[in-house]
This record gives structure tokens, C-alpha cells and sequence, in this order.
């Protein structure tokens, strides 16, 4: 299913579907087949795999074999540094998507409360309640409680 709650057709190609074996993968990265083994033992990459155990990436991982390429060439930042990174993007996005789905069920909420609040409003029988203008006095009025008889 995607994220409409549709069911997807089982063919369709999206940037999570694993297709490129790692040659395909390490000529589309611009990395070398064995570095993409490294990373894949480390823990930065992690392809699906076959039923034989072959290593079959995505689009998605071929992006994210760039960005570790352009990390730690580029930017310098050793391989435990940008595994930390990959781990703190992902939590963001989990987060992120955690967050669009509780303002989206925030927002149903909201709709079906003024909805209910509408209808307690339309249900006031209004003939029933008596309307009388209240008019400004300036009279005093005292209590004085009753005397016992004694």
C-alpha cells in the first residue's frame, strides 16, 4: 500500500525498489563495487537481498551511496561520523512523518468536534427560551431576614 492507503500495483517501479545489482550500482554511484561491500558491512547502505544473497539497491540507495561519497570526500567526515548522520536524517524523517500524521488526525479531531458542536447548537429549542431586555435601575434593594416570633 502507499501512503494514500491504496494498494499499488505489485510492478511499479519507485525509488525504494531494489532492481540494480552491485556492478549497476557502483557504475551509477561512481563508487567501486568493493566499497560498496565495505559500506554495506558497516552499516551505511544496506541493500535488500536476493534469495541467493546478491545485493540488489535502489534508487534511493544509489542517492545515499552519493551522499556518503560526497561526505567523506567532500566534506572529510570519517565513515562512524556519517553513519551517525544517516541514523539522525532517518530519525528526522520518521519524526517528521509522525508528526504530519498526528496534525492530520488533530485536524479530523477539530472537524468533527465543530461538527458536533454545530449540531448541539441547531438542536437549542430556541421558541422555549423567554427573551427579556434587562433595564438599568438605580433602585436599592435590602434583605432583612424575618424575626422569629419570641
Amino acid at each position: 500500500m502507499d501512503t494514500t492507503g491504496r494498494r499499488r500495483n505489485p510492478y511499479e517501479l519507485t525509488e525504494e525498489t531494489p532492481v540494480y545489482v552491485i556492478s549497476v550500482a557502483a557504475q551509477l554511484s561512481g563508487l567501486h563495487p568493493q566499497t560498496l561491500r565495505q559500506y554495506d558491512r558497516l552499516g551505511l547502505v544496506s541493500p535488500d537481498r536476493t534469495a541467493g544473497r546478491g545485493r540488489r539497491y535502489s534508487a534511493r540507495d544509489i542517492e545515499l551511496l552519493r551522499t556518503v561519497q560526497q561526505l567523506s570526500q567532500d566534506e572529510g567526515i570519517n565513515l562512524a561520523g556519517i553513519k551517525r548522520i544517516i541514523e539522525l536524517e532517518n530519525q528526522v524523517a520518521a519524526l517528521q512523518s509522525r508528526v504530519a500524521e498526528m496534525e492530520s488526525a488533530l485536524d479530523g479531531a477539530a472537524a468533527a468536534m465543530r461538527q458536533r458542536e454545530a449540531a448541539v447548537h441547531a438542536s437549542y429549542r430556541r421558541d422555549l427560551v423567554p427573551y427579556q431586555e434587562v433595564q438599568q435601575t438605580s433602585a436599592l434593594v435590602v434583605w432583612r431576614p424575618k424575626r422569629s416570633a419570641e
